[in-house]
C-alpha cells in the first residue's frame, strides 16, 4: 500500500481470484462496494470476464470505466507494432484514470486472479502510483485454483514451483520443463502445440494434467497428451504436480533405463537443465558418495554411493537395477565422458546380457573448461587433454602423450595430477614439459573450482610446485602463444591468461 499526502482519490487493484464469484476475498467485496469508479479491461466485443466475476457487488451509480483493449493478437497496422499499440492503449487508459483520482473519486480497478501475477491491473499500477494513494487486494491465483481442481498436490517440502508463459520459445520451455520439479504453464489457447511440443521433449508430458477454466463455468480437467489442441482456449493452464508419492516405475524387466549424468565441477549452479531433470526423473541414484552428496534428496528415490575406485561394479550394479525395471542415474562429476562415469558404464553395458538396457549420456561442465573460465580463455585455441593417473595406464604411455603434444605446442590441460598416493608425477610432467617450452610459460593452478575452497591462480612452468597440486587440482599449461597479464588497479593483482585464436605462420 501507497499512502501519498496529496490531494486526489485512492487507486485500488482488486483481485478477484480464478472465476468464481465465492472465491472474491471479503476485502475485494468491501472495496467494490465503496469505490466510485470500477474499471475493468476488456476485448473489443466489448464482454469483461473480471466485470462478470464482480457483478454482484456493482451499484447502479458505479461509474464505469471500460478499457477496451485495441489488439489482442500480435496482429496491427499500429507503427509501432503490437507493443506500440499495446503501450499506447496503457497510456491512454492511466490517463483516463487519472482524471477521476484528481476529481477525489476512488478508483477499484478489477482484474482476474490476482492483479500483481500477470495481471493488466499491473500497467495502470506502473503508471499512477507514485502520484495517487494505491492499495492492491490480492486474490487467489488461476495455479492455486487449478492445483484444487486437480486435487493433487502442486509442490510438496523442498519441490521447486516454476511459473511459465507459454508464450515462450518451445526450447525454452523444454529446457525449464526438464530442470524443474513442478511446473505450472499459462497462456495457452495458440501457444498449446509448442507447450505440447516442450512437455513431450523434456519427457515430462506422461505427468501434465491439463485444467481449463478452473472453478468457471465450462471447467475441463484432463491429462494434457489427451488434449484436442483445437479445443484450448486461452484461459487453461498445463500442471506438473507434485513428484513426492508420485508413482515411480513398477521395476518391469527390461522397462528401465540408465542415464549417465555429470554434475559439473562442483554445486547446483554447474548443473544443466537436462541433468537437473534426469535426476528428478530417476528413481534409483548410484555413485561415487562425494558427488551423490551434491544432488538433494528426494522422497522415493534410492541412493546407492559407493568408493571411488569401483567404477566397473558401479556401472554393473547400476544396469542390473535398469533391467529389472528401474530408472537410473548414475552420476559422474563434471563430464560424464571425460575421464569419468560414461567409459565404464558403457564398457559393461556392452556384454551381450545388458544389450537391451537403454543407455543415455548427459554432458556436464567439465574441470578444464570451469578452470579455463575463471583464468580466461587459455583453451581458446587446439589443445590436448592428458590425465597424469597412472593407475589406468601405465607412466611411459603417458610421457609419450606429454611429449607429442608439447612437440605440437598444444596448451594441456591436465586431470588428475596428483593424490596422496601419487606424489611424484607432477614433477616428471614439468621437467618433460620444460624440454619443450619457455620457463615462462604460464601455467594455471586451478583447485576445487566452483567449491567453497576455490583457488585460481597462474605461475611460470619452472615454478610450477608439486607440493601445491593434489587430486583437486586441474593444470593448464600454455602453448608457446598463451599471454599472460595482470589487470586491475586500485591495488587489484588479477592474472588473465588466453590463448590467441590467430597462429603465426611459419
Amino acid at each position: 500500500m501507497t499512502d501519498i499526502s496529496r490531494n486526489g482519490g485512492r487507486l485500488y487493484g482488486v483481485g478477484l481470484g480464478p472465476g468464481d464469484p465465492n472465491l472474491m476475498t471479503l476485502r475485494a467485496v468491501q472495496v467494490i462496494g465503496e469505490a466510485d469508479v470500477i474499471a475493468y479491461h476488456s476485448a473489443r466485443h466489448g464482454r469483461s470476464i473480471a466485470r462478470s466475476i464482480a457483478a454482484a457487488h456493482l451499484r447502479p451509480d458505479h461509474i464505469e470505466e471500460p478499457l477496451v483493449y485495441p489488439v489482442t493478437t500480435e496482429t496491427t497496422d499500429h507503427p509501432g507494432g503490437y507493443r506500440g499499440a499495446l503501450e499506447e492503449f496503457y497510456e491512454k487508459a492511466a490517463a483516463r484514470l487519472a482524471e477521476h483520482l484528481d476529481a477525489g473519486r476512488t478508483v477499484a480497478v478489477l482484474a482476474e486472479g490476482d492483479p500483481m501475477f500477470y495481471g493488466s491491473y499491473m500497467h495502470m499500477h506502473k503508471r499512477l502510483a507514485d502520484r495517487y494513494a494505491t492499495e492492491v487486494v490480492p486474490g487467489v491465483t488461476s495455479v492455486s485454483a487449478a492445483a484444487a481442481r486437480l486435487g493433487t498436490p502442486l509442490v510438496e517440502g523442498e519441490e521447486i514451483l516454476t511459473i511459465l508463459p507459454g508464450t515462450l520459445p518451445e526450447e525454452e520451455l523444454t529446457a525449464r520443463l526438464a530442470a524443474t520439479d513442478t511446473a505450472v504453464v499459462m497462456k495457452l489457447g495458440r501457444t498449446f502445440p509448442a507447450v505440447r511440443g516442450a512437455f513431450e521433449a523434456s519427457g515430462r508430458l506422461a505427468e501434465a494434467r491439463y485444467v481449463e477454466r478452473a472453478t468457471m463455468a465450462g471447467e475441463r480437467t484432463g491429462d494434457l497428451a489427451d488434449i484436442d489442441p483445437a479445443s484450448v482456449p486461452y484461459f487453461s493452464v498445463a500442471v506438473l504436480p507434485s513428484r513426492v508419492d508420485a508413482v515411480r516405475p513398477s521395476g518391469r524387466a527390461g522397462s528401465g533405463e540408465v542415464v549417465v549424468v555429470g554434475t559439473g565441477p562442483a554445486g547446483p549452479l554447474w548443473l544443466t537443465p537436462e541433468t537437473r531433470g534426469a535426476l528428478a526423473a530417476a528413481d534409483a541414484l548410484v555413485g561415487y558418495t562425494t558427488y551423490l552428496d551434491r544432488v538433494p534428496v528426494r522422497p522415493g528415490q534410492a541412493r546407492h554411493g559407493s568408493d571411488n575406485k569401483v567404477e566397473s561394479e558401479r556401472a554393473e550394479f547400476a544396469l542390473d537395477l535398469a533391467r529389472r525395471g528401474h530408472r537410473v542415474a548414475v552420476v559422474s562429476g563434471g563430464d560424464p565422458g571425460v575421464f569419468a562415469m560414461a567409459t565404464a558404464v558403457l564398457e559393461v553395458a556392452a556384454q551381450e546380457e545388458y544389450a537391451d538396457i537403454s543407455v543415455r549420456v548427459l554432458p556436464g561442465v567439465t574441470a578444464a573448461n570451469a578452470a579455463a573460465a575463471r583464468a580466461g580463455a587459455p583453451l581458446g585455441h587446439d589443445y590436448a587433454t592428458i590425465s597424469l593417473s597412472d593407475r589406468l595406464k601405465p607412466w611411459g604411455v603417458i610421457a609419450e602423450r606429454l611429449t607429442a603434444a608439447a612437440s605440437a605446442d598444444l596448451v594441456l590441460a591436465l586431470y588428475n595430477p596428483g593424490s596422496k598416493s601419487r606424489t611424484w608425477q607432477v614433477a616428471k610432467a614439468r621437467d618433460l614439459l620444460l624440454k619443450h617450452r619457455s620457463p615462462d610459460t604460464p601455467v594455471v593452478l586451478a583447485r576445487d573450482v566452483g567449491g567453497p575452497t576455490e583457488s585460481v591462480r597462474t605461475v611460470r612452468l619452472a615454478d610450477v610446485d608439486p607440493a601445491e597440486v593434489d587430486m583437486r587440482t586441474l593444470l593448464i599449461v600454455g602453448s608457446s602463444q598463451t599471454r599472460w597479464v595482470r589487470r586491475g588497479g586500485s591495488g587489484a593483482d588479477r592474472s588473465i591468461v588466453w590463448t590467441p585464436r590467430r597462429y603465426p605462420e611459419a
